[in-house]
């Protein structure tokens, strides 16, 4: 299928064709749209996961590396900065710098401004880790987009959801 082709029927669309054989009175349109964001999610974390993969990380830890390497130079940040970019736990976050930092890709060390706090930060090697899978990443995401939408779809979209989760994210 080329980016001018719709897809004549999906799966979502057998599941608002179900619903709307037993509740005609349901407006399924936010099911519609919201089953393809979550199917959609599903199916490119997986193609990233597959990119990240030759690089030794899955995509919690292209996570805590990414994060580090936009925060800009000198790619440091507190466990407690990372956590709440992350939205993870902290003790799903300690699990993965204990990884991370065991493989060389980051360090921690302590605060000089917080006698209780630690700063981690991205390694050398991580840093040249983190540039190569983002861009194996980013081919995944734009190969399935290009496939799809023309570029000023995919700007469209991306305008669209923007506003979708400005309205959504508390």
């Amino acid at each position: 299928m080329d980016s001018t082709e719709t897809p004549a029927h999906d799966a979502v669309d057998a599941i608002t064709d179900q619903w709307a054989a037993v509740r005609p009175d349901l407006d399924t349109v936010p099911m519609a749209v919201f089953g393809r964001i979550y199917r959609l999610a599903a199916a490119m974390r997986g193609r990233v996961d597959k990119a990240y993969s030759p690089y030794g990380m899955a995509l919690g830890e292209f996570d805590v590396l990414a994060t580090l390497r936009r925060s800009g130079e000198p790619y440091t940040l507190s466990p407690r900065e990372l956590t709440a970019t992350l939205m993870i736990t902290t003790g799903g976050m300690t699990g993965r710098l204990d990884k991370l930092e065991k493989a060389g890709l980051l360090s921690r060390s302590p605060d000089p401004n917080d006698r209780r706090g630690l700063r981690v930060t991205l390694s050398e090697r991580g840093r040249e880790l983190v540039d190569q899978a983002v861009g194996a990443g980013l081919a995944q995401q734009r190969e399935a987009m290009e496939t799809a939408l023309t570029p000023e779809e995919a700007e469209q979209l991306a305008g669209l959801l923007r506003k979708l989760l400005a309205t959504t994210v508390v």
